[in-house]
């Protein structure tokens, strides 16, 4: 760690508490908030406890869902919904500064496969320093970051000049509910950083997601007879192809920012699923993935895109020019986001992490995922993403954390946060 602080931040890093970090991850991955469940609200409740401790001023409340579903601007969802529950802690004692908020997702996806995992994903296992378990860095690493530079804040009596605010958010995972909702309750910033995992880069920019269906008609036969009917399977094959020139179309030129990646924006079929007898000719396929979107590419432009490339793999094919397949766009849409060229919070950011580390300030990125940093863009509010664990383990059966890389981003988030906000 460079000697470059000045009273407030030394006093600051010095009151955090490694074990409670600690202990405060492994609470939180203890809880199975997978999207759309009834523990994801559960979890919205424990954080506001915590919160509340801290004597921030604390609003909780339960999200009109559906007013939400019926604004122009509401991202979509993956999952059936009968509540959900928004959470922003801040403090009170600012002046006329600038307000920052640390964000972060509470929603965790499902485990999958059981019996891929070493144990029980929701029972965190501790192995040296690293904390295995769903949602261990997407993103409770990050949650559990937030809460330890907010405790050391207050804990260490710092004056703010502007004001902190803590946003814990639902639904991240299938569209970006809980964030579009925290933002139409009136809970904005000057500045924003996610606490997502980074891997030790800034996330500036975020490509976009479009979840699309695709339903190929065929005509059913029994088996025996097959070259009487037309299997939705074959129909499909053409399209599928398809596809895959058309992502490597809208690759080619890709932005700065994401050209370190093999594929930018990739388009990905997810599920297929045709027939319901073994012995029949299988009538209708139905197949569903998802549309990279390019930084700063309109959705709406997107999704005519792939469309257009579906429309003419039928008009080329004798059974679909005449029984075309049919595209809509069900789930979650993430357009694509990014932070203002230039913008101060990247350097702050990046040279919060260089004292800490000792080393160079981390390079800046694009990340080809969407995720609720486009919301926060949209609105206004320069965003960027920064926090402990690589997107790597995310999502898998070996999900884990470094518990060093979490009490990293805790103390690069305490520079960033006073540095943001000015102390008196």
């Amino acid at each position: 760690m460079t000697a470059s602080l000045n009273a407030a931040e030394a006093a600051a890093l010095a009151a955090v508490d490694e074990a409670a970090v600690a202990r405060t991850l492994l609470e939180l991955l203890a809880v199975p908030s997978v999207t759309g469940s009834a523990a994801e609200s559960e979890l919205q409740h424990l954080l506001a406890r915590h919160l509340q401790r801290l004597d921030l001023e604390t609003d909780l409340w339960s999200m009109d869902l559906r007013e939400l579903r019926a604004d122009p601007g509401y991202p979509g969802a993956e999952v059936p919904r009968d509540e959900a529950w928004g959470l922003v802690g801040g403090t009170s004692d600012g002046g006329d500064g600038p307000v920052l908020a640390l964000q972060g997702h509470v929603d965790v996806v499902p485990p999958g496969d059981l019996a891929q995992w070493a144990g029980d994903p929701f029972v965190p296992r501790v192995t040296g320093d690293v904390v295995h378990g769903r949602g261990a860095c997407d993103m409770k690493a990050g949650l559990a970051a937030i809460l330890a530079a907010v405790t050391a804040i207050r804990a260490a009596g710092v004056r703010l000049r502007g004001r902190l605010t803590a946003h814990f958010v639902v639904s991240e995972e299938d569209g970006g509910l809980g964030a579009f909702g925290t933002l139409r309750r009136g809970h904005t910033a000057d500045a924003c950083i996610i606490a997502e995992p980074t891997g030790g880069t800034l996330m500036t920019a975020n490509a976009g997601a479009l979840t699309f269906r695709i339903e190929v008609p065929g005509q059913a036969t029994h088996g025996s007879t097959r070259y009487a009917g037309v299997s939705a399977l074959d129909a499909y094959l053409p399209l599928h192809h398809a596809l895959a020139r058309l992502e490597a179309a809208r690759n080619a030129d890709p932005h700065p920012l994401m050209a370190a990646y093999p594929v930018p924006y990739p388009l990905s079929v997810g599920t297929v699923r045709a027939g319901d007898w073994a012995s029949s000719v299988p009538d209708l396929l139905v197949a569903e993935g998802r549309l990279g979107v390019r930084l700063g590419e309109d959705t709406a432009e997107a999704r005519i895109q792939l469309e257009d490339c579906i429309a003419q793999a039928c008009a080329n094919d004798p059974w679909l020019r005449a029984h075309p397949a049919r595209v809509t766009w069900p789930g979650g849409q993430f357009a694509s986001g990014r932070m203002p060229d230039g913008h101060p919070l990247a350097a702050l950011v990046g040279h919060a992490h260089a004292d800490i580390t000792g080393g160079r300030p981390p390079q800046e990125q694009g990340a080809p995922y969407g995720s609720d940093l486009r919301l926060y863009a949209a609105h206004g509010i320069p965003t960027l993403q920064y926090g402990p664990g690589e997107v790597r383990w995310a999502h898998g059966p070996q999900e884990q954390v470094r518990l060093a890389d979490v009490l990293t981003a805790t103390r690069t988030l305490i520079l960033a946060t006073l540095r943001t906000v000015g102390t008196k």
